[in-house]
């Protein structure tokens, strides 16, 4: 069996929906956008201020503190955890292990998104009015269409480059897409289009993005990124149907003289796992470098755990490698199972150490380095590795999506043959 009618599924839906979604604006059902008299008590325009700019998001909170989520276009992200007290809600993102305070005050909410980070935390103001029907402003003007993809630029305040591919589609006003890196994509983002600029943003639980450019009269494309309280880079841009992007399987290799990967980590109970354990032997196994708080790992967490419920009777084990944002053993295991009981994993997760990308190289000194979380290691019924994939492209890159899927059903076709 092959992978993931369900996740494959979506991606077609969405792409189908996609010119008929207009983003950040929400309908009556009669056709006009809905008015914040409508305003049921659970629908909020929430925004969350980084230092630089504002990021609006649509924010869902049932009056029952039943449930919560946030929608960036398509995208609907679940809040796993919320509790109401009084005028107090308090929503929390298991596994991220991030957190939202709220407290109503009149017709608003006023409160803090704190953002778990390695070694520190951001927190950041935030507040949420009742839905008025749009994401950045009541009624966008544009006078240019981005849609189409586009050859960019980051550049960070130290002046180091980072080339990506940034996918758009716009609709009317409405402006959706992600933009793609060699080390994972920025995920579902939505916004508009007024005049020559465009907006677009993202809350997930774990990232906190907010771009924005103008187009010149020539086409290029200049503007600025910003991620959370911290972090914020410069980018250009010009439209180039064939840009791309390196190869993913080229990236990461095992150094000369190595064949296999060698390992013994401690499973979330504390026994040890290695690649050695008669469980494996004569297996395909396919190892990924990943940790609980990356977004684009929890992709292609969904991803596997679907993809192993289908396949594991064919001779297929898979093992994640946690390098988590906590050096203790206890809450970095307890993380570790939010992340399971989140995407239904069934197989092994084990905690491998600290998420810095050196102290990992160390954990796994058989790679030529750790460039990105997550990191697919391709193992065969022999134990030797046939290919390694860095990052991943999960459902919000589309196409790109599909073609990784493709791509991967095919290759595990054949490994699971031999």
């Amino acid at each position: 069996m092959r992978i993931g009618r369900k996740a494959v599924g979506f991606v077609v839906l969405a792409a189908a929906l996609l010119a008929l979604v207009s983003c950040g604006r929400e309908e009556d059902g009669s056709g006009e956008i809905a008015s914040a008299d409508s305003w049921n008590g659970e629908s909020w325009r929430a925004v969350i201020e980084l230092p630089d700019v504002e990021l609006p998001v649509a924010m869902h909170i049932a009056l029952d503190g039943s449930s919560a989520w946030f929608a960036n276009g398509l995208e609907r992200v679940e809040v796993g955890q919320v509790s109401v007290q009084g005028d107090s809600y308090r929503l929390r993102f298991p596994a991220f292990n991030n957190t939202i305070e709220l407290q109503r005050s009149g017709d608003r909410l006023e409160g803090t998104l704190t953002l778990v980070k390695r070694g520190y935390e951001q927190h950041l103001p935030m507040t949420a009015e009742p839905d008025p029907g749009y994401r950045f402003s009541a009624a966008p003007q544009p006078e240019v269409d981005f849609t189409g993809r586009w050859e960019v630029v980051f550049t960070d305040e130290d002046g180091k480059e980072t080339p990506a591919v940034g996918e758009f589609d716009q609709q009317g006003s409405a402006l959706s897409g992600t933009f793609l890196t060699a080390t994972g994509d920025y995920r579902y983002l939505a916004g508009e289009v007024d005049g020559r600029t465009m907006k677009l943003s993202t809350f997930d639980g774990a990232h906190a993005f907010v771009f924005t450019a103008t187009m010149s009269d020539g086409g290029m494309v200049e503007g600025d990124f910003w991620s959370g309280s911290k972090w914020h880079e410069s980018w250009v841009a010009q439209r180039n149907f064939d840009a791309s992007l390196p190869d993913a399987y080229s990236l990461t290799f095992l150094k000369p003289g190595y064949e296999t990967l060698e390992f013994s980590f401690p499973n979330l109970g504390g026994e040890p796992v290695s690649l050695t354990d008669e469980k494996y032997q004569g297996k395909v196994v396919l190892v990924t470098l990943a940790g609980s708080w990356c977004p684009n790992c929890a992709d292609e967490a969904e991803f596997l755990a679907e993809y192993y419920r289908e396949n594991q009777d064919r001779g297929l084990e898979v093992i994640s490698l946690l390098f988590e944002h906590v050096r203790e053993f206890d809450a970095a295991a307890a993380l570790g199972k939010e992340l399971v009981n989140k995407h239904g994993i069934e197989f092994d997760v084990l905690v491998a150490g600290y998420s810095d990308k050196a102290d990992a190289a160390k954990a796994l000194p058989m790679l030529n380095h750790v460039l990105a979380y997550p990191t697919m290691i391709f193992i065969d019924r022999s134990g030797a590795v046939r290919r390694i994939h860095t990052g991943f492209s999960g459902p919000g890159t589309g196409s790109y999506y599909l073609d990784f899927v493709e791509e991967f059903n095919g290759f595990m076709d054949e490994l699971l043959a031999e």
